[in-house]
């Protein structure tokens, strides 16, 4: 039995991931297994229920799953920067829980969604890369931070052990893609910057076969526009990451199209999609559920050990793209249950 935490959270993210659900059942059975979803709250609901962003229920039913499937949190109902309780800190304290520390978010444009890009069909072709963003240290995490009316600090803090470790991550994912890791900083600038370079440097000697390629973030973030076919895995750290895969889904068309994997030493994930909440659509059955379903995909290749169900997954969302199924982020009318069931419709 395959037990599997869903979070649906707030906004469109109960409707994505009720698509996505159907969907990773459908994906369970015809390997031959039995999965038990069981959901918990988070975020903003979680706060109206319980008080907590992220309450000790939910942190059992994540401790004793071997995946977790996150919808979104957030909303204008709770966007008080004051507030001592914010629906973010349920997103923050489980990825604590769970101790993961990489962010994967792989990019492959669709061919038949060539026009939803602002960017020119040339500019796309060949585009197939990971982004792998370091998750647990930098400005969001360093500490001391303070502030006073006049003046705001916070300290941007990187050791040896966090940088290594999603390196080292990056280089064996790529062995398996095109053998080329782009490595991402500011050494021109920061230390910390510094200290990620020396290492890439060292960590790419273990792996001669795969190329290194170092990158300034300011140049890289004009390259992923200019020349994004030019990439196969980039890694970087935490702040440069969260920027960088929210440009990167420009060459998408659409943040609703775009699955995420955050891993850490073990084959444990959290998986979600990389759009927020969407507070303005929710409820109108008009959010697109293929990053929440490709999550799914990421699901059954990283955690669950079932890739050849990924794979399948990943080609019936492809097909009916192909033929034509739109929901409205992407020029069209269809609904987010009609998506979703144009899915599993092509999943045989």
């Amino acid at each position: 039995m395959i037990h599997v935490a869903l979070l649906p959270g707030d906004g469109i993210g109960p409707e994505v991931v009720d698509e996505a659900r159907k969907c990773l059942e459908i994906a369970v059975a015809r390997a031959g297994r039995t999965i038990k979803l069981t959901e918990g709250h988070i975020g903003g609901r979680a706060i109206d229920l319980t008080g907590t962003a992220l309450p000790p229920a939910t942190v059992e039913l994540v401790g004793h799953s071997a995946a977790v499937l996150l919808g979104a949190v957030g909303g204008p109902k709770w966007d008080d920067p004051q507030a001592k309780v914010r629906p973010e800190q349920g997103l923050l304290g489980l990825r604590k829980t769970m101790e993961v520390w990489a962010n994967l978010r792989p990019v492959k444009p669709f061919a038949a969604l060539a026009d939803a890009t602002p960017l020119k069909p040339e500019r796309l072709a060949g585009v197939d890369l990971l982004v792998i963003r370091e998750l647990t240290g930098g400005l969001y995490f360093g500490e001391p931070k303070s502030r006073t009316a006049t003046r705001a600090v916070d300290t941007l803090v990187y050791t040896d052990v966090e940088i290594r470790r999603v390196v080292q991550l990056a280089f064996r994912l790529s062995a398996a893609r095109r053998k080329k890791v782009t490595s991402i900083d500011k050494a021109n600038v920061l230390e910390s910057s510094r200290l990620w370079r020396q290492l890439a440097t060292e960590i790419s000697l273990d792996h001669p076969e795969i190329a290194i390629d170092h990158q300034l973030v300011d140049s890289a973030a004009m390259r992923l526009i200019t020349h994004p076919a030019s990439f196969d895995v980039i890694v970087t750290e935490n702040m440069f990451g969260d920027i960088l895969t929210d440009e990167a889904a420009v060459l998408a068309g659409s943040l609703g199209l775009l699955p995420s994997a955050s891993l850490g030493d073990g084959p444990r994930g959290l998986y979600e999609p990389i759009h927020g909440s969407a507070p303005d659509i929710a409820g109108q059955g008009k959010a697109n559920p293929i990053g929440t379903i490709l999550s799914c995909a990421m699901m059954l290749r990283h955690s669950l050990e079932l890739p050849r169900q990924a794979d399948d997954l990943e080609a019936a969302v492809t097909r009916a793209i192909d033929d034509g199924c739109r929901t409205a982020d992407l020029g069209g009318g269809m609904s987010t249950t009609a998506m979703g069931a144009a899915i599993r419709e092509r999943m045989a």
